[in-house]
């Protein structure tokens, strides 16, 4: 299967989308020992589908609205690691926060797919 390249498809203009960005976030620790984060914010171009619908949901303390989106990209989105907190992508002037990723870096250029939850939970405006 590694010899499967599916970056002909992420990258054709019928399915690809240019204007999406990646918020890189660095985590470290001040000089007084408080958390700080680094953004730093980097266009990049995918093929992004529904994961999971919009949905409002109504609790005790009010309405939330939750959505997933699923990000297939060559670039190398995370949902975390040591020293990085996990990646925001912005799709269509929407945050979403990466919570998981599927990497298929060894079919052919390779590529991974990104589960992003929509921020804030809220939903934030339309």
């Amino acid at each position: 299967m590694d010899l499967l390249d599916v970056t002909d498809i992420v990258f054709d203009p019928d399915f690809c989308d240019t204007s999406l960005t990646v918020k890189r976030r660095v985590v470290g620790v001040d000089d007084d020992g408080f958390p700080t984060t680094v953004d730093t914010v980097t266009p990049f171009s995918g093929v992004v589908t529904v994961d999971r619908s919009v949905e409002a949901q109504m609790r005790m303390s009010g309405q939330t609205v939750t959505g997933t989106i699923l990000v297939i990209t060559t670039e190398r989105l995370i949902a975390g690691e040591s020293g990085r907190a996990g990646d925001i992508v912005t799709y269509q002037n929407r945050e979403y926060l990466v919570k998981s990723v599927d990497s298929y870096t060894s079919y052919g250029a390779g590529f991974v797919q990104a589960h992003c939850e929509l921020l804030p939970f809220d939903g934030g405006n339309s």
